[in-house]
């Protein structure tokens, strides 16, 4: 049947079928559209992808523009990497919640640090009380990730480590602790976020000002490509840019657009795109929408495609796969009946599988409440492991390729995400769009939006704006061990008074030149952490350099 044939069937249908069907029992009261403000049709037919001529880039998994994968095989070669998200308290604490995760069949590991870690302060700075250990494992010193991957070996093993002011200095600890466990850097595995750009944006936690940051990150680009050739040196973010309350579309354009940035300042610096973009990765969030996820993670293959081949001219195949992580929602977690995060958590791991993801977190059922707890976070794992080895999803590549209605919500989130590429290159860039504050108003409207959509009962969200319990028992949650925090605060006090210091401030007076004469930084970043100089003495140090970045209000 011809597509001018379908589209006079659908109207025909549409007649004598729905809108009689409307006028005998209304359609309930909700709001049909998808998060990102797509309206949704009733019914989707081959006429709309035709006339969009959204198929065309559809391709073959393995083969460009890569929508429907970057890899062949899919996940009948390899499942996804299953890298729960992990640390809190002290290392050692962190070190034993690591082991436990492992041993229950995850893959690869995810680091979380505590907010001081994340500021570059040290767990005994003024600012770093109330915080320590908190939201994530302190870590002060190589001594501290040395406890944390004691009994771990890390040539066996990657690691994912979620930290961007400081970012530098954590992956120059990751690669010293390595040294000692006789793994060279040439060898490890793993990630670094490294992405100071959605810091500026939504999630906040930032050091120095955007010129001194970008440059520490092409640092890392530059240093990585030729000592951790297999380490990808950024995972260019749109996770937290979704937690502040951007669409969908939004996660995918700023994060895109994010990256284009990075690869400009690569290039700007000298270096060979086909050297440093293979090693470039992304994370993105998995929200409740199901098939506006799907396609938003198609979509973003075949854009990263088309941009490193088109914009940067990138021959080398792997320059133009776009390679990522994805963890389940956390803004979309309730407090209200905690069990039923569990299915929430079901739902996005599955958009994240059925979009293709390479690594995937599945957020703890409890984790709106807390840290999460040992029970919850197995709960979490083991809803990986059954989506993977029970559901059926991992048996064919891109399941959902050729569904009418994906196919349009993939050619519509690639269309309106051009759009927001023009905007801001018309501001002249990410950077600049940042300092005119154009991303962080985009999703501040956004957030103000879906509020007064839930308040309003647009959007049911189940235990929150409908279908409540009163009287719920409160359920057990982990806590943080405040003695620890005394030891780890205890712990930086004795590592300054037993470590050589004569040798501390040379290596810190060198850095501190190599900053000032716009050296590469990571070796002497390494030099400091091997003598065991803390990360709030060498993000200070830097800052006599650098200074510090303070957000232009907003009106």
């Amino acid at each position: 049947m011809d597509a001018k044939k379908i589209k006079q069937e659908k109207e025909r249908w549409r007649k004598e079928r729905y809108e009689s069907a409307t006028e005998k029992a209304p359609l309930r009261d909700y709001d049909f559209t998808t998060v990102s403000g797509t309206s949704v049709d009733p019914l989707y037919t081959p006429d709309q992808i035709a006339e969009q001529n959204y198929l065309r880039d559809l391709g073959l998994p393995g083969e460009y523009p890569y929508t429907r994968g970057v890899q062949a095989t899919g996940y009948r070669g390899k499942l996804w990497t299953m890298r729960q998200f992990s640390g809190f308290g002290t290392a050692e604490e962190s070190n034993t919640r690591l082991k436990f995760l492992l041993d229950k069949g995850q893959t690869g590991l995810s680091i979380a640090f505590d907010l001081p870690t994340l500021m570059g302060r040290d767990s005994d700075d003024l600012l770093s009380q109330g915080e320590v250990g908190k939201c994530g494992v302190a870590i002060d010193s190589l001594a501290d990730m040395e406890v944390l991957f004691s009994g771990i070996p890390l040539n066996r093993i990657s690691t994912s480590m979620t930290i961007n002011a400081p970012a530098a200095i954590l992956l120059a600890m990751y690669f010293a602790t390595a040294e000692k466990q006789g793994v060279p850097s040439q060898k490890l595995r793993g990630t670094v976020q490294n992405d100071i750009l959605k810091e500026y944006i939504a999630q906040k936690e930032w050091v120095y000002p955007p010129a001194p940051s970008m440059r520490l990150i092409i640092d890392t680009f530059e240093y990585c490509m030729k000592e951790a050739p297999l380490f990808n040196s950024i995972s260019i973010s749109g996770y937290h840019i979704r937690e502040a309350g951007s669409t969908a579309l939004q996660e995918l354009a700023f994060t895109l657009r994010d990256g284009v940035e990075y690869v400009d300042e690569a290039v700007k610096r000298g270096l060979d795109v086909d050297q440093f973009a293979p090693r470039l990765s992304f994370f993105f969030n998995a929200h409740n929408d199901l098939f506006e996820e799907v396609a938003k993670y198609r979509a973003a293959r075949r854009i990263w495609a088309k941009v490193m081949k088109e914009r940067f001219g990138a021959k080398n195949e792997r320059s133009l796969w776009l390679r990522f992580h994805t963890q389940t929602a956390g803004c979309s977690l309730m407090a209200q009946q905690p069990l039923n995060n569990i299915i929430r958590v079901t739902v996005q791991a599955l958009a994240a599988a059925l979009g293709g993801t390479q690594s995937l977190h599945t957020n703890s059922m409890d984790e709106t409440l807390a840290l999460p707890s040992e029970n919850a976070v197995e709960i979490a794992l083991r809803t990986q492991q059954v989506l993977a080895y029970e559901s059926g999803i991992a048996n064919t590549t891109d399941p959902l390729g050729g569904s009418y209605y994906v196919e349009y919500l993939t050619g519509r989130m690639e269309e309106d995400c051009f759009n927001y590429f023009d905007r801001i290159d018309k501001l002249g860039g990410m950077v600049a769009a940042i300092e005119k504050s154009f991303p962080q108003r985009e999703i501040q409207d956004s957030a103000f939006a879906y509020q007064i959509a839930i308040e309003k009962k647009r959007k049911i969200i189940v235990g929150l704006n409908e279908y409540q319990v009163e009287d719920e028992e409160p359920m057990d949650i982990l806590k943080i061990d405040e003695d620890a925090v005394a030891k780890q605060v205890e712990k930086v006090q004795q590592i300054r008074k037993d470590r050589d210091n004569e040798e501390c401030n040379r290596t810190l007076d060198a850095l501190y030149k190599a900053a000032a004469d716009e050296k590469n930084l990571m070796p002497f970043i390494l030099d400091s952490v091997r003598c065991y100089c803390t990360v709030g003495e060498i993000v200070n140090k830097l800052k006599e350099i650098y200074g510090e970045y303070y957000e232009p209000p907003m009106f």
